[in-house]
């Protein structure tokens, strides 16, 4: 039986996460699929995968929002076949930014001019989708560091925002 791997938390901050991998078993590990959990306004899940190679492994994950809960899973890739998942949760220190105030607004039939207000120098997500199922589901997005962007849409669609 190929046991799940150790994920230990070294440290975390505002705005990262590291982590340890390791596998407490002879079996030889070729690397380890993490997949990083977040959810963005209880409306959108987001995830991010990290593939590894090798046995033994310290990641570090940044670019990270304050005061927001992570799941970290991960299994081994080894000789004989992929390991179960292991599981932790960590919440990252500080204090969570505030929602940005969103301003959307149609230029034309498939233009819709976005804006929003918030601190500068971080990455900022457009979701946007035709219903709410849609904006949990599988939301059309983009990013951008502006405060700003114009959003190509169908026509005759009413839309859904979210920054």
């Amino acid at each position: 039986v190929i046991p799940p791997p150790v994920i230990h938390i070294e440290s975390y901050s505002e705005d990262s996460i590291s982590f340890s991998l390791k596998m407490t078993t002879n079996i030889k590990v070729s690397g380890y699929v993490v997949n990083i959990y977040w959810t963005f306004d209880t409306h959108r899940q987001e995830k991010r995968t990290l593939i590894i190679e090798g046995e033994k492994s310290i990641q570090k994950v940044a670019n990270l929002t304050a005061h927001t809960p992570y799941e970290i899973s991960a299994w081994a890739k080894t000789e004989l076949g992929d390991s179960p998942l292991s599981f932790v949760h960590v919440v990252t220190r500080g204090t969570r930014p505030a929602s940005p105030s969103l301003k959307a607004k149609a230029i034309n039939q498939t233009a819709v001019e976005c804006s929003w207000t918030g601190p500068r120098n971080v990455v900022y997500g457009i979701f946007y989708a035709t219903s709410f199922l849609e904006l949990y589901r599988s939301p059309h997005n983009t990013t951008t560091t502006s405060h700003n962007s114009t959003v190509i849409v169908q026509r005759d669609e009413q839309y859904l925002f979210l920054v």
